[in-house]
């Protein structure tokens, strides 16, 4: 009877095993693919900032600050859309998500002043509210909780091969002249409207749930939604009283993160959104030229990201790697400051190894912090602040340089962001709140 019980078991293992797996080559690549997109149509201004100054007259400060503009409408609406997310499903919420964002993509091809550029700016943000934390959602729905990690880790790669590649393909986008518009007009245009065709394959492609699904079998269907119904199970015994979102925003751990991510991300988003323009310092140059050389930080950050997740793997203190990356960044972004254009590119391509790093090796943390009934949302939540950094960033390089004219305050400035969250990462917790620890403190008396 025992061996029975046993080869049962060891049936139900096999195909929820076959299950994971075909949904990880299903679902996985596509996301990926997404992303890569979402990430080019959100940063491919970088490219052509030169160009809009010259035929829109956009200087300096204005492009910093409808750069930074998107994120000001990303972080108003990501919660209200993943609200909606929740209500409509992942499916249907993630292509209309991808249909609006290219299409507002496609519209900045169409520009004439400094208002039509921060208005589709800021709606660019708000088309783009709730991608991440859809993407996210989505996983919780179709894989258990040990792959869910490994499927996010994997997603977020994206942007990294997104940075890689934005600039040869921008590059040779800007080549493109003809039917009255410029390069920079065909450029916009072009990456904006793969995103509306791309979101027609995402409606046929993703399915809202597991048992929708053709492409598995009707018992790997079962053994997906059971192993995950059986995990919700299980964090409800172990907590029954859930954390209200309320109680969740006053946990210093939460402020921690949001903190920790928004200053990384005032780093990446410098680098990302005034990097062509260091470049084009260097010498003369084609825009494709100017691609090919911006795509070198970023291939770099790739391998250093390998490398320090294979190092945190073997020797495990999160933190430590976390801060160990931030201050590699901070010298990085200190050392630009001391030369030409030629030494300050080499040492943002050796600061990209640290910040790039840093953002991979943060998301762990907060992810083995957090109740997994509203990880999600917390997610979504920890994202969007820390984006924040995304509007911050250009807008005050902006401003620098169009009243200095030099950015050199703002490298000192990142510097100095990324040695304090280096510090303060060691404050964040790696491990959960004990379950007694939240009961209790929701079942206290309210004293007034």
């Amino acid at each position: 009877m025992k061996t029975s019980v046993s080869g049962m078991n060891d049936g139900v293992d096999a195909t929820l095993a076959s299950a994971i797996s075909k949904v990880k080559r299903h679902v996985l690549p596509l996301f990926v693919i997404m992303f890569i997109v979402n990430y080019i149509d959100r940063v491919n201004i970088g490219f052509v900032r030169t160009h809009m100054e010259h035929d829109l007259g956009i200087g300096a400060a204005a492009y910093g600050f409808g750069a930074g503009l998107f994120f000001i409408g990303y972080a108003l609406f990501e919660v209200p859309s993943n609200l909606l997310l929740q209500k409509v499903g992942a499916r249907i919420w993630l292509t209309r998500i991808m249909l609006t964002w290219g299409l507002v993509a496609a519209g900045m091809a169409f520009i004439q002043n400094e208002t039509h550029f921060y208005v589709l700016r800021f709606l660019l943000g708000v088309a783009e509210a709730g991608f991440f934390p859809g993407v996210i959602y989505y996983f919780t729905r179709w894989l258990p909780g040990v792959e869910r990690g490994k499927a996010i880790a994997i997603f977020l790669s994206g942007s990294a091969v997104a940075s890689l590649i934005s600039g040869p393909l921008s590059g040779l986008l800007l080549q493109i002249n003809g039917l009255g518009m410029h390069g920079w007009q065909w450029m916009y245009f072009i990456e904006g409207m793969f995103s509306v065709c791309l979101c027609v394959f995402v409606w046929f492609w993703l399915d809202a749930k597991p048992h929708d699904a053709k492409w598995l079998t009707r018992a790997e269907q079962d053994a997906l939604v059971n192993a995950i119904d059986d995990e919700q199970k299980a964090r409800e015994a172990a907590t029954p009283i859930r954390p209200s979102m309320g109680k969740l925003l006053k946990d210093r751990q939460i402020i921690l993160f949001c903190l920790i991510y928004f200053f990384i991300q005032l780093t990446i988003y410098a680098a990302t959104f005034w990097l062509p323009s260091i470049i084009k310092k260097m010498g003369e140059m084609s825009d494709f030229q100017v691609g090919l050389f911006n795509s070198i930080p970023w291939l770099l950050s790739i391998v250093g990201m390998y490398a320090f997740a294979s190092l945190s793997a073997k020797w495990k203190h999160q933190q430590a790697w976390v801060a160990t990356a931030l201050l590699i960044a901070a010298a990085g972004m200190f050392m630009s400051t001391t030369g030409g254009p030629v030494f300050a590119f080499v040492a943002i391509c050796f600061a990209a190894l640290g910040f790039k790093s840093a953002s991979s090796l943060f998301w762990p943390i907060p992810q083995a912090y957090l109740d997994a009934r509203i990880a999600a949302a917390v997610i979504a939540l920890i994202n969007s602040v820390g984006n924040l950094g995304g509007f911050v960033a250009p807008t005050t390089f902006g401003l620098l340089e169009e009243h200095t004219g030099s950015i050199q305050g703002g490298l000192y400035g990142l510097a100095a962001t990324s040695i304090i969250a280096a510090i303060i990462v060691f404050a964040a917790r790696t491990t959960p709140k004990p379950a007694a620890e939240i009961a209790v403190a929701d079942a206290a008396p309210k004293h007034a």
